[in-house]
């Protein structure tokens, strides 16, 4: 190691020892928190089932850098490197599209076994999966309804989908040895304002009752239900809804999912972790930029991101949080954007581990409210970077932006060799 990070390391800790602040076992800590990375950043979520289907339900992916990842080997590939870039072991979110078959199969008969590949190298990298239907893209959602479609024959494919998924979401836990989460998220709405808002709804409930009705193994499958405000091509109204998600999911006893992006724009996550965890079974965060929208950016240390990684330590609400990160930038070269987004949601929660929790709770309670302002202010500039600069060497990946130089040399040697 660096003795100049070994010395900036020990000075570091002795000034935050000063507050109570363990910082070894704030890196112990964080060694056992997986990041759940999402796949579909490296292709621009086209998938290998039908890859020539127009991206629908409200997706739109911009931007036209080269490399973008063509098969399942060549996006395993990106994602070895991304992973080798980051530290801690961590999981891949895959959707039911990424299938890794020679074989034509229509979503409602997906089975594990086109998935074995996937199973097979998670394995030998000591990664965990978790898993998504793919309710968009497909001819049978080109209307903007899967889930709650009055077609009783459409809407029965996408049941056996999600049915199917949960199955395979079982697979990659029991294998694995690592808790699948399995998300449902649809895209249905209407573009203009409905006559009818409770019957889409109704449709829903049912269906989502029978996706769900199967019982699986809680230790290799864990449910997860997904709102959004709105999409492309349904402004008007969101059949899954917050309020509809939050409802079935304390009465199912499902996960919660909160995507950053899936809210008004003044409305942020972070502010209802703490709500939602007095009642949930459990919470799956979608951790995503909106810039005005839900435009899906690559994750910044900004406010929102800092104040997401607070709420989850100060509120100790990491042991019934799944963090997965969601956005797809090709204006970037796409490996980066994974290495970006996946450090910054990690440097997030070392920041939130490194601040003097008790003493604001201390001061808070007793109606100090200067003493609480002004240590959050001043442990803005405490030496965190020379904490994350240890805590990267100690797990063998780059520190600071020496990343960034691995990145352009796969670039060269591989992304900008392969075809459009």
């Amino acid at each position: 190691m660096s003795s100049q990070i070994e010395r900036s390391y020990q000075e570091a800790k002795e000034l935050y020892a000063k507050h109570g602040i363990d910082v070894d076992r704030a890196l112990e800590k964080l060694k056992q928190i997986k990041i759940s990375m999402h796949c579909w950043q490296g292709d621009d979520v086209r998938g290998f089932l039908n890859r020539e289907q127009d991206l629908t339900g409200g997706i739109s992916v911009t931007g036209n850098y080269p490399g973008a990842a063509r098969t399942p080997d060549e996006l395993r590939a990106d994602l070895e490197k991304a992973f080798s870039l980051i530290p801690g072991k961590h999981k891949v979110n895959l959707h039911a599209i990424y299938a890794d078959t020679e074989e034509k199969v229509e979503l409602d008969r997906l089975e594990p076994k086109h998935f074995e590949k996937w199973v097979d190298w998670a394995k030998r990298h000591g990664l965990g999966l978790d898993f998504n239907p793919t309710c968009f893209s497909h001819e049978k959602s080109s209307d903007g309804f899967t889930l709650s479609h009055p077609d009783p024959a459409i809407r029965r494919f996408w049941i056996d989908h999600c049915k199917a998924s949960r199955r395979i979401g079982a697979y990659f836990g029991e294998q694995l040895g690592q808790t699948c989460v399995t998300n449902v998220w649809i895209p249905d709405g209407f573009k203009d304002i409905p006559a009818d808002r409770l019957a889409p709804r109704q449709r829903l409930k049912s269906a989502l009752d029978e996706v769900f009705a199967e019982e699986l193994n809680p230790a290799h499958n864990l449910d997860a239900v997904e709102s959004k405000l709105f999409g492309l091509g349904a402004e008007a109204y969101t059949v899954g809804s917050h309020e509809f998600y939050m409802g079935y999911g304390l009465q199912n006893n499902k996960l919660i999912c909160l995507d950053a992006g899936h809210f008004h724009p003044t409305e942020v996550i972070s502010g209802k972790l703490s709500a939602l965890a007095l009642f949930a079974e459990g919470i799956l965060l979608h951790v995503s930029r909106p810039v005005r929208w839900d435009s899906d950016h690559v994750v910044i240390l900004d406010d929102e991101l800092l104040d997401i990684g607070r709420e989850l330590v100060r509120g100790d609400l990491l042991g019934k949080t799944h963090i997965g990160l969601d956005f797809f930038d090709a204006s970037i070269n796409r490996v980066a954007a994974w290495v970006i987004g996946t450090r910054n949601t990690i440097k997030a929660l070392l920041r939130a581990m490194l601040e003097p929790v008790e003493a604001l709770r201390q001061a808070e309670l007793a109606g100090d409210y200067t003493t609480r302002l002004a240590l959050s202010e001043e442990f803005k500039t405490y030496p965190f970077g020379a904490v994350w600069d240890y805590y990267c060497e100690q797990m063998g990946v780059p520190v600071r932006e020496q990343w960034l130089a691995e990145v352009k040399a796969y670039e060269q040697e591989v992304l900008l060799k392969r075809g459009g």
